[in-house]
């Protein structure tokens, strides 16, 4: 729950972009602050600090100290024709919450389109399976978070919901044409190519790659930059995922020579933190331009929590469960 003196002081030398927290490192308000502060203090700036923080089963920071979120679809069905209005406040709500602790990027809005065969572990997370509405609600997701003082995160590019398996555990591979995939698994992400930041995927799509997942892809992330037209600063999802393959460094490597700016660790072993920075190196001139803009265009917060509350409570009653 607390910075210990080895971690501050690889962050020091290795000076890390920025960091992500899980619920292992939450415990109450007053501690993920003194949290978020140490971390910054060791690199000496104020490195943006990201957590995963949809609702739902996906909600790092819970109850009893922050409110309780039902999953992004359960809240959309529930909020029928006002679901976007009811996200822009929620998420507006979850972000308060979190800059007031002092995390500043939340992995959201999810991208992903509800097929007939996406994975339980994805389909609850997702907002729909009709590309527009999903941009749609998704642009209410990112508004909220922005009107929190938050940045966005969107993920996971360029589109999940086609997998089968969890890709914590597999690796899926995706047959689509090329043309199905551009017109419907990239429509959304087209739709928020000016958000700041994104996530990739740990998919084959192999009508761009046939061996390697979008991760590790050189072919994938050009058509991320290119056909989905996304310029923004763009991370792997959790290299210690089973749907890649080899260790660590060779993970990082590959997904670095391929094109993505940030490799993102999420276990929170020293020694696999270590060989991550290893083989990441130095970031490239494109990625510290692009990481450079994220921090010079931080969002500032604009947002009444309570007239928040009143607002999203007028349309959904039950919206959340938690401290008011």
């Amino acid at each position: 729950m607390v910075l210990g003196a080895d971690e501050a002081a690889f962050f020091r030398d290795f000076d890390p972009f920025g960091f992500i927290l899980f619920a292992r490192n939450v415990e109450s308000p007053d501690q993920v602050r003194r949290l978020t502060a140490s971390l910054r203090e060791a690199v000496g700036r104020d490195a943006p600090i990201l957590v995963d923080q949809e609702g739902g089963r996906v909600q790092r920071l819970r109850a009893p100290h922050w409110r309780e979120w039902t999953p992004p679809l359960d809240f959309v069905t529930a909020a029928g024709p006002r679901a976007e209005e009811a996200l822009r406040l929620r998420y507006a709500i979850l972000g308060a919450e979190l800059l007031d602790v002092g995390i500043d990027a939340d992995c959201a809005p999810v991208g992903d389109l509800i097929t007939g065969k996406t994975h339980p572990f994805l389909k609850n997370r997702c907002y729909g399976s009709d590309p527009a509405t999903v941009a749609r609600l998704g642009r209410a997701v990112a508004d909220g978070l922005l009107m929190a003082g938050v940045m966005p995160v969107m993920k996971h590019l360029p589109g999940h919901g086609r997998s089968e398996v969890d890709t914590h555990h597999e690796l899926p591979t995706v047959t689509a044409s090329r043309e199905e995939v551009n017109a419907h698994d990239f429509a959304p992400f087209r739709a928020w190519r000016d958000l700041p930041m994104a996530m990739t995927a740990h998919l084959v799509f192999t009508a761009w790659d046939g061996e390697r997942p979008a991760t590790q892809s050189p072919a994938m992330i050009r058509a991320i930059r290119e056909e989905i037209g996304f310029q923004g600063l763009l991370m792997t999802d959790d290299l210690n995922m089973q749907a890649l393959k080899g260790d660590l460094g060779q993970r990082t490597r590959a997904s670095i020579d391929a094109g993505v700016d940030i490799a993102l660790h999420c276990k929170g072993v020293l020694a696999e933190m270590q060989a991550v920075a290893h083989e990441a190196g130095e970031m490239t001139a494109q990625a510290r331009a692009r990481a450079e803009k994220v921090i010079a265009n931080r969002p500032k917060a604009s947002v009444d929590i309570r007239q928040a509350e009143r607002d999203l409570r007028a349309i959904m009653p039950d919206a959340f469960h938690g401290p008011n």
